[in-house]
């Protein structure tokens, strides 16, 4: 049901953006209703971004599976590379509901190759948390390296799975938010708003 319900507001979203905006206008004033709009472009843009990358991320950490596997010549080569890449796509335990069936397919077949399947599974889940997915998704969400693993583990402390999932493009939200007003207060002060002047050297 759920599904279905979504077709029939991704169908419709062009007439419930235009009936948004009418309302808004109508409740609030050109001031307040102007700020809403910019809040909704900004959240549709962040979280946007961040599906987004999150699937160009798990697409990426499924074909390095397939290509790792079809070199060293292990068994259900695709249907492992296709399980790995969906289940990455949640964040923190998606790595481990794809590694956990995939690892004892492989057990059926050949205990040694499940070993080696598992090693490679904990080395490119390494890349992915540490280098790959921070790199994606913040350039999808406009945060630094720093500031994804930041989100992912205050979110995950403070609201557990959901925390996860959403903690990212939440914290992206609230830093456009927060730098924004900083640069709003720098300009009234008469100064600079770029980063490059205040680096040490500078």
């Amino acid at each position: 049901v759920a599904l279905i319900i979504c077709i029939y507001i991704l169908n419709s979203k062009e007439a419930f953006s235009a009936q948004g905006k009418k309302l808004v206008l109508a409740v609030c004033k050109p001031q307040k209703a102007e700020k809403i709009f910019t809040f909704g472009k900004i959240c549709n843009e962040t979280f946007g971004g961040f599906i987004n990358g999150k699937i160009i991320d798990s697409l990426i950490i499924g074909l390095l599976c397939f290509v790792c596997m079809t070199i060293f010549g292990w068994e259900y080569t695709l249907l492992i590379s296709c399980i790995v890449g969906i289940t990455n796509i949640i964040p923190f335990f998606g790595p481990f509901i794809g590694a956990i069936p995939s690892a004892l397919l492989l057990l059926m077949v050949d205990p040694e190759q499940c070993m080696w399947f598992l090693v490679f599974i904990l080395a490119l889940q390494q890349f992915d948390g540490n280098i790959l997915g921070p790199k994606i998704l913040g350039d999808s969400t406009g945060l630094a390296s720093f500031w994804v693993l930041f989100a992912v583990l205050v979110g995950g402390g403070l609201f557990g799975f959901i925390g996860m999932v959403i903690g990212i493009p939440v914290f992206a939200i609230l830093y456009a938010y927060a730098t924004r007003s900083i640069n709003r207060r720098l300009e009234k002060r008469g100064f600079s708003t770029d980063i490059s002047d205040y680096m040490i050297d500078s």
